[in-house]
This record gives structure tokens, C-alpha cells and sequence, in this order.
């Protein structure tokens, strides 16, 4: 574990609270640490009942991952201490870490056991997913149309893996950085580009202004 240093010192009271006692032994610090965890648990739960309708996850294993993350998220904040600084409070740091291990751990579930091929395409579940009006159909569709050729035409091939996997598939991101064997920040790039090079399009086709959707 990173010993705490001057790192702590701008610290508010509450937070240089929280980082002494971690960083004591004995009888204070296992008090910290339940704390902690208990703290950590709850803030999982929130987040992998979020995820469960659409990972098709219940009961006793929500819950289990929800542990999990937690004691991971428990070990990486006492193995970093020492980074903890006066730019934000012990809490929201450490609630940071509780969602990145839940985000880690749902998208290596989502891997194992997808709800839908990673590679599937399903383009009716757009209009419901971006809250298209029904009466104006025959425009979005003929929008939807438009997006998916220039899906079909301007993207590289890894650049619509990602697109199709986030947007149409709404596949969580640490699954793609499993199956893609790479990092958040490279498929956040990927997917920025993505939409780049489509917004070009809609917009050289006169079906986006530079501002948004075209008013009919």
C-alpha cells in the first residue's frame, strides 16, 4: 500500500479523516475499512441494478457482483492513498472506483454472456432508442436510411464494430475493450470518429445542418 503523503495536506477535514485512518493499523483501521466497504457496496448495488434488466441478471448474482466489485474497488483505493489530493473529496474518489470496477465487471459479464451478438444489426431499435416522433416516420426513416449507408460506406471496419456495438446494440464499453482487445480510451477515439465522419455525411446530404437535424 502507497503511504500517504503531503499529498493529503489540502485536504478537507472529513477526507484527511478518511486517509488517516486507512493508512493507521490496528482496531481504527479495520473500522475504516468496513466503512469503507460497506460505503462501496452500496454505490455497486445502485450501479448493477441499473445494468440488470438489460444483462438479464436477477437476485443472488446482481449481488455477487455488486461484492466484487466492491472488494476491488476496496483494494485499488488502499493501494493509492498516496494519490489522493485536495482536488476532490475521499468519497468522490473513492466512488469513482466503485463504478469503474462495476463497469469492468458488467462488461466482462455482457462478454460472457451477451443478450445480443455483438456483431448483430438491428436498426429498428433506433427510433425507440433516440425518441423519434412517431408522426414524423417518413422522415426518420428516410434519416435512418441515410445513416445506415453512410455506416455501410464511410466507416473503417473497426470504426463500425464499435458504432454498431454502442449505438445500435447498446453493448457496454468494458465488453468491447475485451473483445477488442484494447482500452476505453481508444474505443472512445474510434467511436468519436465514427461520428465524425457520419455527421459529414448526414450534413453534406443535406439531412443534418451544421447545427442538427434539418427542420422539415
Amino acid at each position: 500500500m502507497e503511504e500517504p503523503t503531503a499529498a493529503g495536506a489540502g485536504l478537507d477535514a472529513e477526507s484527511a479523516e478518511w486517509l488517516q485512518a486507512l493508512a493507521a493499523t490496528g482496531p481504527g483501521r479495520e473500522a475504516a475499512l468496513e466503512r469503507l466497504h460497506g460505503m462501496l457496496v452500496r454505490i455497486a448495488r445502485r450501479e448493477v441494478a441499473r445494468w440488470g434488466p438489460r444483462l438479464r441478471v436477477i437476485g443472488p448474482e446482481l449481488e455477487v457482483l455488486a461484492y466484487q466489485a466492491a472488494a476491488d474497488a476496496l483494494i485499488a483505493i488502499t493501494g493509492k492513498l498516496g494519490q489522493l489530493c485536495g482536488e476532490s473529496r475521499f468519497t468522490t474518489w473513492a466512488y469513482k472506483f466503485a463504478i469503474f470496477e462495476v463497469s469492468a465487471k458488467i462488461g466482462r459479464h455482457f462478454w460472457r454472456h451477451p443478450a445480443v451478438p455483438l456483431d448483430a444489426e438491428d436498426w429498428d431499435r433506433l427510433p425507440d432508442r433516440f425518441g423519434f416522433d412517431p408522426a414524423r416516420e417518413a422522415e426518420w426513416r428516410d434519416l435512418l436510411a441515410a445513416l445506415h449507408r453512410a455506416v455501410d460506406e464511410k466507416l473503417t471496419a473497426r470504426q463500425r464494430a464499435v458504432f454498431v456495438a454502442i449505438v445500435l446494440n447498446n453493448v457496454p464499453l468494458d465488453t468491447l475493450v475485451i473483445e477488442l482487445a484494447s482500452n476505453r480510451n481508444a474505443i472512445y477515439k474510434t467511436l468519436f470518429d465514427a461520428r465524425r465522419k457520419l455527421r459529414a455525411a448526414l450534413v453534406a446530404n443535406g439531412y443534418m445542418g451544421h447545427e442538427g437535424l434539418r427542420s422539415s
